[in-house]
């Protein structure tokens, strides 16, 4: 190696001490106002009948899970977001922190909760009007009615809008007809549709005179009360799955089934007793992503409670790694597998990003709250690139987990292994993940073809040159200390710098594609608009933490300022590649980034621990005999 060469690698900076741990403030700050109904949940899922059971078989386990459900509903969980005129509180905060909650316990259990009180009964409450809301909502609220939440089709996927299934409305007798056209366009994977569900929302194309007035959601009675199929129903079980098995996933098929002018969920658009078809919304377009956006807080709830589960796998592979000892410097078990770097590296950034996530969705809660029902494209556009981040997080994270967990990992038992298989699909379900990275992306050149509108070429091209010359100046780009890159306005210019670069480039990439090919134009520039949709996510959690260390008290803020220091470093780590070839990082900044998740990591892992306590997981919901801190589970896990 020459001089100049070892000259310009940066010395790695000292590790400064941890910050300490406030655990109540910080469980305050995760907990929110919300910390009552959270309270509430923990506790009740300490009791002896929501214990953790293992090696039933899927008919027994979705048994246990639906007296579970009934079990929460008489304690009034499924009617928090019900309005008070119909029995409930009217509160979709609290519902959603009892969604997030529930999922730090059985993620089976959280699902069934969320299909039967997120889905059906959100779909009647946000696409109903008054008559559905006093007919069904105070029996479906008390989990008296059962219900599923017919969208997805075999052979549409998640194309939505052409989805097949029909609803012909028939004037004769006031009824609308359902009909499976063809075998390819039966319901599928559809919760609560093999066993218990009673009644479905069903999507189909609304048919009225010949007219195809596009997808409309209907109330369709599937399964008697003794259990067999209505009239014109087939109700297939989609069976064992790779995680998830205790929730009744299953098909259905319609053949001439009808349901009165009255079961439409007519809100966007409906039929009247004279046979006509009106929608305060003309377009037919718009219509659906109206009614397709109401449903939003369904994605922002995967997320949350995608969290919970990295939370608990996270919080058991730190207590095992503080705990389990691996090799010596005389050959015996002395180090703590949490004293390896490699150890650190795999858990103690996710565990920064999980707090950093979870602070950035309860930013995006308080902007869906107030709007719940309405359309809003910006809170569409971050829920579905959160919901996509948070997952594909998630899921690399509990696999770590459970590497880290060794053979351990891998028993029932400590629960990684079984939080690892449910969560995989956490990836897919509410859109898929790439789709929904597309969607964001799609909202973000919207926005900059409405700027360049509004403020006109020349002006934007001239701001966006300034702050591709800042992004590129040599200085910056070399400087490597860590005072430089602990600093929250330089981490946050950067992440705006990729940002901005990268959406300048998707917008020139799809005008050349548009004008070779305008129906492949998309497909061109796809891998630019997933890059494009993650950059402005991880800068969108970078300014929601920054708030929070502004906010926080001084026994809270310093640890704050270590988690968005890490999450950051790993984040921009993760794509040195692109910021070295945008020339915006050189290789001594490079090279000191990489120390500074070292050092990061090396900060957190005393305290990481506490940490985790910080979550509030009850011990007998987090249950895993290796996360126990007692000379028992020591002993035991050494083995």
């Amino acid at each position: 190696m020459t001089d100049s060469a070892r000259a310009k690698r940066p010395a790695p900076a000292p590790v400064r001490p941890a910050p300490s741990v406030d655990v109540a403030a910080l469980r305050a700050l995760l907990d929110g106002p919300e910390h009552g109904i959270r309270d509430f949940v923990r506790q009740r899922l300490t009791e002896p009948q929501f214990r953790h059971r293992y090696g039933m078989s899927h008919h027994d386990y979705r048994e246990v899970v639906f007296d579970w459900l009934r079990d929460l509903s008489s304690d009034g969980l499924g009617a928090l977001h019900v309005p008070e005129a119909y029995g409930g509180k009217g509160d979709i905060r609290a519902f959603m922190a009892a969604f997030e909650t529930l999922a730090y316990h059985d993620l089976s259990l959280a699902i069934k909760f969320g299909v039967q009180y997120g889905l059906f009964q959100g779909s009647i409450l946000l696409l109903g009007t008054e008559w559905h809301h006093a007919t069904f909502l105070p029996a479906v609220s008390k989990g008296e009615l059962l219900g599923v939440f017919a969208m997805s089709e075999l052979g549409s996927g998640s194309n939505v809008r052409d989805l097949e299934t029909t609803a012909t409305w028939d004037a004769a007798q006031q009824e609308f007809v359902i009909q499976t056209p063809h075998p390819g366009a039966h319901k599928e994977w559809l919760g609560n549709a093999a066993v218990h569900g009673e009644m479905a929302t069903v999507f189909a194309q609304l048919h009225v005179d010949g007219t195809n007035h596009g997808v409309h959601a209907l109330l369709v009675p599937i399964r008697r009360r003794d259990g067999s199929p209505c009239p014109g129903i087939t109700l297939g079980d989609t069976g064992l799955k790779e995680g998830l098995n205790g929730v009744d996933n299953g098909r259905i098929w319609f053949d001439q089934v009808r349901v009165p002018r009255t079961h439409l969920l007519d809100r966007f658009g409906g039929v009247g007793e004279d046979g006509v078809y009106r929608s305060p919304i003309e377009s037919s377009a718009r219509r659906f992503f109206t009614m397709i956006g109401t449903l939003v807080g369904g994605r922002i709830t995967v997320g949350l409670t995608a969290l919970s589960a990295t939370k608990s796998a996270l919080a058991i592979a730190i207590r095992y790694g503080n705990r389990r000892k691996q090799f010596g410097p005389e050959g015996g078990n002395t180090t703590p597998l949490l004293d390896y770097r490699t150890h650190q590296r795999r858990l103690l950034p996710a565990l920064a990003t999980s707090i950093v996530l979870d602070i950035a969705l309860s930013k995006l809660v308080d902007r869906f709250a107030p709007t719940e029902g309405e359309s809003n494209r910006e809170v569409e556009g971050l829920a579905a690139g959160l919901k996509a981040y948070t997952t594909w997080f998630a899921q690399r994270a509990i696999t770590d987990a459970r590497e880290c967990c060794g053979g351990q990992g891998y028993l029932a038992e400590n629960r990684i292994a079984v939080l690892r298989g449910d969560i995989d699909v956490w990836t897919t379900f509410e859109g898929d993940n790439t789709v929904l990275y597309q969607l964001l992306a799609k909202g973000l050149l919207t926005e900059y073809k409405q700027e360049f509108s509004e403020i006109g070429v020349i002006r934007l091209l001239g701001r966006r040159a300034r702050s591709a010359l800042k992004a590129m100046n040599p200085v910056t780009a070399r400087k490597d200390d860590e005072d430089h890159l602990r600093d929250p306005a330089q981490q946050l210019g950067l992440l705006r710098d990729r940002e901005e670069r990268m959406l300048d480039a998707a917008a020139r990439r799809l005008r050349a594609a548009m004008k070779k090919d305008p129906l492949r134009a998309m497909f061109e520039v796809q891998d630019h608009l997933m890059h494009l949709a993650e950059a402005h996510v991880e800068r969108v959690a970078h300014e929601a933490i920054q708030e929070q260390v502004e906010r926080a008290g001084p026994s809270l803020a310093p640890l704050l300022a270590l988690l968005r220091d890490t999450f950051w470093a790993s984040a921009i780590e993760r794509d040195l590649g692109w910021f070295m070839m945008s020339g915006i990082i050189e290789t001594p900044k490079a090279k000191a980034i990489r120390y500074l998740v070292n050092n990061c990591c090396e900060e957190l892992r005393p305290i990481a621990e506490e940490i985790t306590d910080g979550f509030g997981i009850p011990p007998e919901v987090l249950a895993a005999p290796i996360a126990r801190r007692t000379a028992n589970s020591e002993q035991r896990t050494a083995k």
